[in-house]
């Protein structure tokens, strides 16, 4: 069975790439929102089991919307999918306490993350 997740990225492209790839993995999109203050709205409204996030978005930026989340509920399970460098980016979302940090065209990889969780 798969997981209920919020996709939250500013881009409708994204959204639905990301959206095609997590359907093909028998997940269930229970949302999307554009920022990260509908995620956060969207997030307690929807209680998904996951949340894949973008850092880079207009008014309430990605990681700001993750501490607002992960402060509502602790044990929220959020990746972070970016184009932004891995190795910069990657750390400090774990530091966050996210559940990883995958490039966005890694589908496989996003899939195979989600299904361990």
């Amino acid at each position: 069975m798969g997981k209920t997740i919020l996709i939250v990225d500013d881009s409708t492209i994204m959204r639905r790439m990301i959206k095609t790839t997590l359907q093909t993995g028998q997940h269930e999109v229970v949302g999307e929102a554009k920022d990260g203050s509908a995620a956060v709205t969207l997030y307690k409204e929807l209680k998904p089991d996951l949340v894949t996030m973008d850092i880079t978005m207009r008014g309430m930026d990605g990681f700001t919307a993750a501490r607002e989340i992960l402060a509502y509920d602790s044990e929220a399970a959020i990746i972070f999918l970016s184009n932004l460098d891995e190795a910069e980016y990657g750390a400090d979302a774990l530091k966050l306490g996210a559940k990883g940090y995958l490039n966005k065209h890694r589908s496989k990889e996003i899939l195979e993350l989600i299904n361990r969780l």
